[in-house]
């Protein structure tokens, strides 16, 4: 004879309850209902589900008091648009973005307290996304630190500019605008506007942020760019260079620049931007873009598809060109530079 019910409260298994309620309504408590039942139970009881009994033999089920509060709570709150983008960074591409953010930052110590940082703001993903996780990181650390959030309009055009204020309204990202004639200047010098524009725009940056009084400039730069770079080096120019995750100003005093999403993979990045539909400017905002070096975007491009290429056969390719940049052993190598001075391995002989 199964248990009979007390009318208290008791934390009991699944198929005790069955048998009792069973036994109530006259049900064989050995029959292929009472298993499927207690199944269900059983899994109810291990979500910590009170089962009460009724003195009429009926039974209550009731969640506890923290449960029902909880779920009350999720059920009346619903998420903003920049609340969604910012848990996104935590939750669904925490392992792609976040960490990798947090191992750059750590690794390479990028941050430090006391720092005033200018996050450069280009307007394209990259640069939207770091001043999303260094605005979480602020939020997070107990480091302080401060950051300024610039963005430099060296003359694009007029929908492109406003796509990029627009983005910041979206993304809650307090921007600072100042105008140059970058571009005019670039148009009329002829030769490579990229690497022209690329040195003037970093000139520019510099001097704004340490005019905010700033110890740092940010870029957006990523592993992939990384690792492209490196190999157009090698490629193209004969010559092994990295881009490196800090770099001492040279022109500047006291100012340094940092590169936070250093760890951070391309795919990544893109994989964030489609998943909350979020839309920002490329080389298209540039009214230079039909006029580049064409060289040297079809030698990027041909890096690019040579990488993609053989991620089919292995797809840690270029997680490996990356690894391999952080533990060269100058025992094997022909020769290298330091301080200007050529070292050869007969020197050691």
């Amino acid at each position: 004879m199964p248990p009979v019910c007390d009318g208290s409260v008791k934390n009991i298994t699944g198929s005790k309850i069955c048998q009792i309620f069973y036994a109530v309504k006259g049900i064989n408590h050995k029959s292929n209902a009472f298993f499927k039942l207690s199944h269900v139970l059983n899994e109810n009881a291990q979500k910590n589900v009170r089962f009460r009994s009724r003195p009429d033999g009926g039974i209550i089920f009731s969640k506890s008091k923290f449960q029902t509060r909880r779920a009350n709570f999720k059920m009346k709150t619903t998420l903003t648009d920049i609340q969604k983008i910012e848990r996104s960074i935590h939750k669904k591409f925490r392992r792609e973005l976040w960490r990798k953010f947090i191992r750059a930052v750590k690794n390479y110590d990028l941050v430090r307290a006391g720092d005033k940082i200018a996050v450069c703001i280009s307007g394209g993903k990259d640069s939207f996304l770091m001043a999303k996780l260094f605005q979480q990181l602020r939020r997070l650390s107990e480091m302080p630190f401060e950051l300024e959030f610039i963005v430099m309009n060296p003359g694009y055009d007029s929908p492109s500019f406003e796509k990029i204020l627009e983005n910041a309204q979206i993304l809650h990202v307090p921007v600072k605008v100042f105008d140059s004639d970058i571009f005019e200047v670039v148009k009329k010098s002829g030769g490579s506007p990229c690497y022209l524009c690329a040195r003037m725009r970093r000139g520019f940056l510099y001097s704004t942020a340490q005019n905010l009084g700033c110890n740092k400039i940010a870029l957006g730069h990523h592993m992939s760019d990384v690792v492209e770079t490196t190999l157009m080096g090698m490629f193209y120019g004969a010559q092994f260079q990295t881009m490196m995750p800090m770099l001492k100003s040279r022109n500047f005093a006291d100012m340094r620049l940092i590169r936070p999403m250093y760890c951070i993979d391309e795919a990544a990045v893109i994989a964030w931007q489609k998943y909350n539909g979020l839309e920002f400017i490329s080389c298209g905002g540039c009214p230079l873009a039909a006029h580049c070096d064409e060289g040297n975007i079809s030698a990027r491009a041909a890096v690019k598809d040579l990488l993609a290429g053989m991620k089919l056969q292995n797809r840690d390719v270029e997680k490996n060109v990356f690894n391999a940049l952080q533990c060269i052993n100058l025992e094997t190598v022909i020769a290298y530079k330091k301080n200007g001075r050529v070292r050869s391995f007969s020197d050691d002989m």
